[in-house]
């Protein structure tokens, strides 16, 4: 089976089981998407990447929307944004949620033709669900493709492996440098799953935890496309 088709299938599958745990309802979830929000502004500053507005962003991966709302919210324009999803209920999910104006499309993202076109391309947890090094380094090309020189590539994945999901692998820091060759700042987010549903909606428990680096599972990376 090629990959894309198994992680077609790995979705559906999950889909048929889907449940609350990955909804806002839950402690662990909100808490944790309030960190990755800072983490991702915060790493925004740094670079300098605060227009928002005057920002063109494409997101690899876009699933149902979720990173596009949170964009919406931060002030970027839905005209501005670009969001390249493989799985048809997803995309479709997608249109339904995000604002007019957001260009949605459902379709490999090797497809893609967009050379230096955006400052900012963003992946969450895609590379890793791709288990294919070839298959993984051919996405990672197409992003990198399409970052306009000085812009930015944000990616937000595990950093470890979960030996529950072999359908996912880790992405390390290493793995990172290897697929995106420009100036790379990153840092460890999120207390471990098993253990952030065990603390639930106790932030100082979250916060206690999450100094202890090896406790961390995802890396956000943001690396910077040279100037000419």
């Amino acid at each position: 089976m090629d990959d894309l088709d198994r992680l077609k299938a790995h979705y559906a599958r999950r889909a048929s089981l889907q449940s609350d745990r990955y909804h806002y309802s839950q402690g662990d979830v909100a808490i944790g998407a309030a960190e990755v929000d800072v983490a991702i502004l915060r790493a925004l500053h740094e670079v300098g990447l605060t227009d928002f507005a005057n920002l063109r962003v494409l997101e690899i991966g876009s699933g149902s929307g979720a990173n596009i709302l949170r964009m919406v919210r931060w002030g970027f324009r839905p005209d501005n944004l670009t969001g390249w999803e493989l799985l048809q209920e997803r995309h479709e999910a997608a249109v339904r949620l995000v604002p007019p104006g957001v260009h949605l499309v459902n379709a490999d993202a090797r497809t893609l033709n967009a050379r230096e076109s955006f400052d900012i391309v963003l992946q969450s947890t895609v590379l890793s669900s791709i288990l294919d090094d070839q298959v993984q380094q051919e996405v990672a090309a197409t992003m990198w493709e399409a970052v306009r020189p000085g812009g930015v590539v944000l990616s937000f994945d595990f950093t470890v492996n979960n030996p529950s999901n072999d359908q996912v692998r880790a992405v390390p820091r290493s793995r990172v440098a290897e697929l995106f060759p420009g100036e790379m700042q990153s840092r460890r987010l999120l207390l471990a799953p098993p253990i952030s549903r065990r603390v639930g909606w106790h932030p100082a428990f979250h916060l206690t935890l999450r100094a202890v680096p090896l406790l961390r599972t995802h890396l956000l990376s943001v690396i910077r496309k040279p100037t000419r």
